[in-house]
């Protein structure tokens, strides 16, 4: 990584980029497009489109419920780049996303490794990508000439958000290529793949109680803790599920009526979409036919069990987001490694090319999200794997354009 690459990174690191999804503190969304874009132009890259998304994009039913209710505010420091270099088609187009999680740490390097949130989560691919594509057009004067290029650089990808304000409306407008790279810590290999994911909150809305007189109320502790239980045992053996939160209060002196239970569950299809879901829904049934049952005769808890289903509700945060099905690309296995097949793929913005005409998308970048730390204290990216990154963008983009675009 020349000096000017590790400048600019440094530059983007420094910016705090995260969300309103994940922080409240001030969004520099739109200076570090400012400053990628001004980079890309030293290559050749035109901007042709930078703009915060329209509202309407989260009035879709596939929406997270997170945000139905957010104001204009919300979206109007959560700008998307999209840059072009040379024709429209044949093109291939990598997908970065400049937003980051919380918290925000701040940049370093000494000279191996850079430290800083968005090392390799993603603003380090993105700068090694560039990289890579200044070095693909320095070595043939075919590429921006007789292949485009094309740049995504979204907000919207972390926080939950899944990409609805961000990737999405970007591909729906026609912005996206023959081959589609989205620049997420792979190892290396390229992953044609990617799962959706579905978030069921299970709430319990009763009435509270002092610790003097438990029985009086409903206990949504003990209630979700069974329920907690009973659904991860019964929809482990169906899928994958994340059991996440849990929360009812956090005082020793009263039984707390209402709470939440939050479960969220990958699928790769929609015919495991559908049975993940319909599991969850069964499971709830018979959970709370079981806690009813087993806490009916207990004095402390009869309350809760004669009123469970009456006070207990399924509530779907996310549900319908598409899942990318595996492809074969013969371009990408000469280059790289495949991911492989045994090995559980994850969820990214690379969701929204399912079904998409004539485009072949796969997810590829350097590190590792827990390796790398990507969403923990210490986030980093060593030099050698950007290097290698870029390496890759490079003959991917010069065999693309020596392909005819194949």
């Amino acid at each position: 990584m020349i000096g000017p690459d590790r400048d600019l990174l440094l530059r983007l690191l420094g910016l705090p980029t995260a969300g309103p999804l994940e922080t409240t503190a001030e969004v520099h969304l739109w200076e570090a497009m400012d400053v990628f874009a001004s980079a890309a132009a030293g290559i050749g890259f035109r901007v042709v489109h930078l703009a915060a998304p329209a509202p309407s994009v989260l009035r879709r039913p596939d929406v997270p419920s997170m945000l139905h209710d957010v104001g204009p505010e919300f979206l109007a420091c959560q700008p998307s780049l999209v840059l072009r270099l040379g024709p429209a088609e044949p093109a291939v187009m990598f997908n970065v996303h400049l937003d980051t999680v919380a918290p925000f740490e701040p940049e370093g390097f000494d000279g191996t490794r850079f430290h800083g949130r968005g090392a390799i989560d993603a603003k380090g691919p993105a700068v090694a990508m560039l990289a890579g594509i200044r070095a693909a057009v320095a070595a043939d004067p075919a590429v921006g000439h007789e292949a485009g290029v094309l740049i995504q650089a979204v907000s919207g990808e972390e926080g939950g958000a899944m990409g609805t304000f961000g990737t999405r409306p970007l591909v729906e407008a026609g912005f996206h290529g023959g081959l589609n790279i989205f620049c997420e810590p792979t190892g290396l290999r390229h992953l044609p793949r990617c799962t959706a994911a579905m978030t069921a909150s299970v709430r319990v809305d009763g009435d509270d109680a002092i610790d003097d007189e438990p029985h009086r109320g409903h206990n949504a502790t003990v209630l979700l803790g069974f329920l907690a239980q009973h659904l991860a045992a019964g929809l482990a053996p169906r899928g994958q599920v994340c059991v996440a939160g849990l929360h009812t209060g956090q005082l020793h002196n009263r039984v707390y009526g209402s709470g939440e239970l939050l479960f969220n569950m990958a699928y790769d299809c929609a015919a495991s979409a559908r049975t993940m879901s319909a599991a969850m829904e069964t499971g709830l049934r018979t959970g709370l036919a079981e806690f009813s049952e087993r806490f009916r005769d207990v004095p402390f808890f009869h309350r809760t069990a004669a009123d469970a289903a009456a006070i207990t509700s399924l509530r779907w945060a996310k549900r319908g987001l598409p899942a990318l099905p595996p492809q074969d690309i013969p371009l990408l296995d000469a280059i790289v490694p495949r991911w492989p097949a045994g090995e559980p793929a994850f969820t990214c913005d690379a969701i929204w090319l399912a079904g998409v005409p004539g485009a072949r998308t796969a997810v590829l970048g350097p590190g590792s999200l827990g390796a790398n730390n990507a969403h923990a204290r210490g986030e980093f990216a060593d030099v050698a794997e950007l290097d290698r990154f870029s390496d890759i963008v490079r003959d991917i983009v010069l065999r693309f354009t020596r392909n005819g675009g194949t």
